[in-house]
């Protein structure tokens, strides 16, 4: 029988850097000796003098502990994976570390095989744009920062308020009681993190007018929007400037996680061809959201990032949901579709073909939001998701609510005029938060 061995990181030392090893054996006990005959190295390190597992780490097979069932003796079938698990301290001072200077405040981080000293110069040397510093963009914008990427440029269109505290780990009281708008303010907190590192906050709304000349010169561009139809549009332009981007996104406990590569992974309209209808899709603001899900996304986008970077493998595409524990690597498609039309070349979103256009209305201070072409809504659904919001009441022709000192007048083609406003950009966020994009 060949079964997978995932070797932890303490020991990938004795197996050359390897993650995963090929061994033979019907029983965990036949493996593990298989293993540490293949490389001695490790028998201490697993096995007690006595030849039993070592109390300091369990084994387990296909996620099940062996200590629950026949221990060593547990049998294993082709294709089994047995996963060593040491117990993990995490957080102690390290020995011989390097000398002050510039590596000194990386060298946690540069012990690691996968980064070391050419690893963090390189990303020294590399540059990042965070589209959107909301949760995600803030835990990206905070790791990278930290990591020692050498310039980032964080672009969002927002300012700062108190509901945004619960999950947007950069800001804090004083920066909604400055009005600051959220680029500035990350900008000014990451700069007090890391000076070495160059950091840019853009305050603006992207567009597909702007797109191209915001994520011109990145390395790679991480999503940290709050809408869909700009993700489209972001994906369109990082695959016509075969630039790498880092999709994410999360809402309720759940999120999810996928880098595209131009031209070597699938994009996100290959995995989702058509935006869903307007009002269909969940948002923060309607279906709430558990703050460890967008920290535990971010995290994962800002590794992915760095991997990039690096030139090391991306993951594919990662599910995860923080209230049950569930942590899902999906398989995708090896490439881009044949049948995607933005690898493809055809960049229906910068063109501005699909998505949602507004126009201000002269002397009514209102903004005109135009739904995704062919969306029809649910009144009933709507009311129902808006009512813990706001004030709601509709008929059969139009849906009216109101929410942060704004009205918002619904049509059931999706159409929406939002009163209160001449500001397109923010007519466009609340149509985005509460109708959806």
């Amino acid at each position: 029988m060949s079964v997978k061995v995932r070797i932890p990181v303490p020991l990938r030392n004795l197996t050359g850097g390897l993650e995963q090893v090929e061994v033979t054996g019907t029983t965990v006990r036949e493996v593990i000796d298989n293993l540490t005959s293949a490389l001695p190295g490790i028998r201490e390190r697993v096995l007690s003098e006595d030849n039993e597992l070592n109390r300091f780490l369990t084994v387990f097979v296909n996620s099940h502990d062996i200590r629950l069932g026949q221990g060593l003796e547990t049998g294993v079938s082709d294709g089994d994976e047995l996963t060593i698990l040491p117990l993990v301290a995490g957080g102690s001072e390290a020995r011989g570390s390097f000398s002050a200077g510039r590596f000194d405040r990386y060298s946690r981080q540069v012990i690691l095989p996968e980064i070391g000293r050419t690893g963090q110069e390189r990303l020294e040397n590399s540059s990042v744009i965070i589209v959107g510093c909301g949760a995600l963009g803030t835990v990206a914008a905070t790791a990278l920062t930290r990591a020692g990427v050498g310039r980032i440029r964080l672009v969002d269109r927002d300012f700062i308020e108190y509901h945004n505290l619960q999950r947007q780990i950069l800001f804090d009281e004083d920066d909604v009681r400055r009005q600051l708008p959220k680029a500035i303010a990350a900008q000014q907190h990451l700069a007090a993190v890391n000076s070495t590192v160059e950091v840019e906050g853009i305050v603006t709304d992207v567009n597909y007018r702007n797109v191209e000349r915001l994520i011109d010169g990145a390395d790679v561009v991480v999503d940290g929007l709050d809408n869909l139809e700009t993700r489209y549009l972001l994906n369109d332009a990082s695959l016509k400037h075969r630039i790498p981007w880092v999709y994410g996104a999360a809402v309720s406990s759940c999120g999810m996680m996928m880098a595209v590569i131009p031209a070597r992974t699938p994009c996100i309209r290959c995995l989702f061809p058509s935006l869903p209808p307007a009002g269909e899709s969940a948002t923060c603001d309607t279906a709430g959201v558990v703050n460890a899900a967008p920290m535990v996304v971010g995290a994962l986008q800002a590794a992915e990032t760095m991997k990039i970077l690096l030139g090391k493998e991306t993951l594919g595409l990662v599910a995860v949901d923080v209230w049950t524990g569930a942590f899902s690597r999906l398989a995708v498609a090896p490439g881009p579709s044949s049948d995607c039309p933005a690898c493809r070349g055809e960049y229906e979103f910068l063109s501005a073909r699909f998505g949602v256009k507004t126009t201000s209305l002269c002397g009514r201070n209102a903004v005109q939001v135009m739904g995704s072409r062919g969306a029809s809504l649910s009144f009933d659904e709507l009311a129902r998701r808006f009512a813990p919001l706001g004030d709601v009441s509709y008929n059969e022709f139009m849906l009216r609510f109101v929410v942060d000192g704004y009205e918002m007048v619904i049509f059931p083609d999706a159409r929406a005029i939002v009163k209160g406003t001449g500001d397109e950009s923010i007519a466009r966020s609340l149509y985005a938060k509460y109708v959806g994009m």
